[in-house]
């Protein structure tokens, strides 16, 4: 996909959303786009390199997308949470993640069909799933 191909789509996307074309959210998808897996908001300022918007910016609109529907917060273990873009994700679930504990690379795991979880004490709502995997990437695999 072209630089201005993706421009386009990324700007076709935010008005199908009732989103203004703003430069940082199209930077920001276009970032994600090409990620092909969730990062931090760190690794997005720094993709976004010095002529990108600024770190509180970033964050704002990754929240403004989020509520959008456009991009999905992912909690890998701990506090912080990563985005990505959630065209490969249901209303309620996320597809899976799949971290490796040799060398800490998360990638997506789509294709794969996980089934919701059922049987849960009366009161209790579903209103997300997320699953995440740990093991060793293939190409860790191959080093040992």
């Amino acid at each position: 996909m072209t630089r201005d191909s993706a421009i386009l789509k990324a700007e076709k996307v935010l008005r199908e959303a009732g989103l203004y074309s703003t430069r940082a959210r199209v930077a920001i998808l276009n970032v994600l786009l090409d990620a092909g897996g969730p990062l931090d908001k760190n690794e997005i300022v720094r993709r976004l390199g010095t002529s990108g918007p600024d770190e509180v910016t970033v964050y704002r609109t990754l929240e403004r997308l989020c509520e959008k529907g456009l991009v999905h917060k992912v909690f890998l273990g701990g506090r912080a949470c990563r985005f990505e873009l959630a065209h490969n994700c249901g209303h309620i679930q996320c597809h899976p993640h799949f971290t490796c504990r040799s060398c800490g690379v998360t990638r997506c795991v789509t294709g794969v069909t996980v089934p919701l979880v059922e049987g849960l004490q009366k009161g209790y709502r579903i209103m997300r799933q997320q699953v995440r995997l740990e093991g060793i990437c293939a190409q860790c695999s191959k080093k040992t």
